[in-house]
């Protein structure tokens, strides 16, 4: 994750098999909007519920260019809930390790957004619109500082 020090990012858990997949285009437009002024968007597959990302990284990454013309990073698959959460998710969701918040993953498309130093600045439920006035304008905010 190096290579994304001094950006700010959201860090959403995928499946390409649940009712929240659309959200790759809300993810997509976030995405070119804030590109060139210092943020990414990171996806991470997961298959931790009801099976809904069956395809191996490479599967999941070729879904998403094909069905919703990501060009954000698709990551490998991981686990993000349970005794095998990646270490990642581990930071993400645990306030003991990133000093912000307790918010493990409850479905797919759980978002954190991540500032410029690289520490958890907020997060978001599966429902929440990648594109909603509130993310936008979090994004917006931590840009600029």
């Amino acid at each position: 994750m190096s290579q994304y020090k001094g950006k700010v990012l959201m860090i959403v858990n995928t499946a390409s098999k649940c009712g929240f997949t659309p959200q790759f285009e809300k993810l997509e437009e976030l995405h070119k909007e804030y590109k060139e002024k210092g943020f990414e968007v990171i996806g991470f597959p997961s298959n931790d519920f009801a099976g809904q990302e069956p395809n191996d990284a490479s599967g999941a990454e070729e879904f998403c260019q094909l069905n919703y013309g990501v060009s954000f990073p698709i990551m490998e698959k991981v686990h993000v809930k349970g005794s095998e959460q990646h270490e990642l998710f581990q930071f993400l969701s645990d306030k003991s390790k990133n000093g912000k918040v307790n918010s493990t993953p409850k479905w797919n498309f759980h978002k954190y957004l991540i500032n410029k130093e690289g520490e958890v600045e907020d997060y978001y439920y599966t429902p929440t619109s990648p594109t909603s006035g509130k993310v936008k304008k979090k994004i917006e905010k931590l840009l600029k500082a």
